[in-house]
């Protein structure tokens, strides 16, 4: 039989009184990419600031495609943002399983319902039948499907079977115009017929994600859809078939539909998985911190105010309200995301920060799993130095370096040679001069002493007559303090690197 639906205009809606529930449903296809996380952000923080739940399940129907690899990684890049949520996979709840995959009977059930409510058909058209059709009646191939099948014979019904075609399952959209009020972009029509009746079923049985999608959504109660533009064009297909499923008592209402501005990279293009941008763990990998790359993924969209680029997580979701959302395109601008890193390093307590350093500097094989006294003691006073200088904590290893590494083993950077004075070796030689007698190893007793050999006694200008020292000490151009971190490396070594250095450039 089939039903007449009501319009959608009568259709139960949520309204102010229904508490929030919105979902994150990624499939587990390659490593996490900035906009995907965008969009987990946005729903986790409109569901901390209404009070709501954020539910997270897993979209993995398409075999070919999925991997738990993907999936883990899912996992890590939360984890490490502390995007939480209230129920879903590693944390269940009321409408488990949450991975597709293992809803198998939940959707043939549902598939049931709705096709012996007629709000689906067997549709036995092959693609070139509907190519073919197309051509006969002069209209552009490129149209897809044509309703052919909506309204086969039994007659036509039985030949088709007897030829042995297994039919797909067919949504029957309504003949009307679709309207809907999105969240960020307002009113939008989608005019009768621009979308033809869409498959849901395979012919071998199995659910497509453009039913299981809603299906979810819809026993799980969601009811806010936040996400990315480029599904906006699936929306009046998941609106009609809405309507079927509260039809056949499936879905008690329908969602609020919110679409997220596309994230740019270069040249005006939507950021691909490809762009290094791109990346979440690239950027991890580099050295952003989860408060700075959350404050920057949250203007990619949205803001706290016109004249306020910095805000902390909780300052987020005290604020954020899905109605702020900007419809405009979003540009991943890098330099801008480092700057705000930087600017929450140095928001960082002194600890916190020198305790994040450590798995950087593991990393560049300059300490090992278990820091040894000296080396909790370098990083300790050497940490202060650089808070103040870096924007990435992947900076820090080739600035603190040095610290780590024993006499012998300092390697000269390149650039670090280049503005050298032609008379390297005299300077070195007054510099020698002027520490051995130092005694009382303080940054204010070395300075004090290479200020009156270098500048007064030479006549070299302050700002050159320290590099050949930083050059000596570090092997770098540019290096946390320079008397501080004499300090920090000691006399005895200070002096030795000196003359390994005076030694080398006889």
């Amino acid at each position: 039989m089939t039903t007449e639906p009501s319009s959608f205009a009568d259709l139960p809606t949520v309204d102010d009184n229904t508490p929030v529930r919105v979902r994150f449903c990624p499939s587990p296809t390659g490593t996490p990419h900035v906009g995907l996380i965008r969009t987990a952000l946005f729903n986790w923080a409109y569901a901390k600031h209404t009070g709501g739940k954020m539910i997270f399940r897993i979209e993995d129907t398409d075999s070919a495609r999925d991997s738990e690899e993907s999936f883990l990684q899912l996992l890590d890049a939360l984890d490490w943002l502390g995007i939480t949520w209230d129920e879903g996979v590693n944390v269940g709840g009321p409408h488990e399983p949450y991975r597709q995959s293992q809803r198998g009977g939940i959707y043939q059930d549902v598939i049931a319902k709705l096709k012996d409510a007629g709000h689906l058909y067997e549709s036995y058209s092959t693609p070139e039948e509907i190519e073919a059709r197309h051509r006969a009646a002069g209209r552009d191939i490129k149209l897809g499907y044509d309703n052919f099948d909506r309204d086969l014979t039994e007659e036509q019904i039985a030949a088709f079977k007897a030829e042995g075609r297994e039919p797909v399952l067919r949504v029957r959209m309504p003949d009307e115009d679709i309207t809907f009020t999105d969240l960020v972009r307002g009113e939008i029509t989608f005019k009768a017929g621009t979308v033809p009746d869409f498959v849901v079923v395979r012919a071998n049985g199995a659910p497509l994600y453009t039913l299981v999608n809603p299906v979810d959504d819809a026993l799980m109660g969601i009811t806010h859809v936040l996400r990315g533009e480029d599904l906006l064009s699936s929306t009046p297909r998941q609106i009609a078939l809405y309507r079927a499923l509260i039809d056949v008592g499936v879905a008690q209402y329908m969602p609020l539909f919110g679409h997220l501005p596309y994230v740019m990279g270069g040249g005006n293009k939507k950021l691909s998985k490809r762009d290094p941008e791109s990346s979440l763990f690239l950027h991890r990998e580099r050295g952003f911190i989860p408060e700075g790359l959350l404050n920057y993924l949250s203007l990619l969209g949205w803001s706290l105010s016109a004249d306020e680029d910095i805000f902390t997580v909780e300052q987020l979701v005290a604020n954020f309200d899905i109605h702020d959302v900007l419809s405009n395109p979003a540009r991943f601008d890098i330099k801008k995301a480092e700057a705000i890193n930087g600017t929450h390093v140095r928001m960082l307590d002194a600890a916190d920060f020198r305790s994040r350093l450590v798995p950087y500097l593991q990393h560049a094989g300059l300490v090992g799993e278990q820091l040894t006294e000296r080396e909790e003691e370098i990083l300790t006073e050497a940490a202060p130095l650089v808070q103040e200088r870096i924007t990435l904590l992947g900076e820090a290893p080739e600035m603190l370096g040095f610290l780590f590494k024993s006499d012998d083993a300092i390697d000269v950077a390149d650039d670090a040679r280049k503005g050298l004075p032609a008379n390297l070796t005299e300077v070195l030689d007054a510099t020698l001069a002027a520490l051995e007698p130092v005694e009382e190893w303080t940054a204010e007793n070395i300075q004090t002493a290479l200020r009156a050999a270098l500048v007064d006694g030479m006549g070299i200008k302050p700002r050159l007559a320290f590099g050949p020292v930083r050059t000596a000490v570090s092997g770098r151009r540019i290096s946390p303090p320079l008397f501080e971190s004499m300090v920090i490396l000691g006399r005895d070594s200070s002096l030795a690197r000196i003359r390994a250095f005076r030694a080398a450039e006889a």
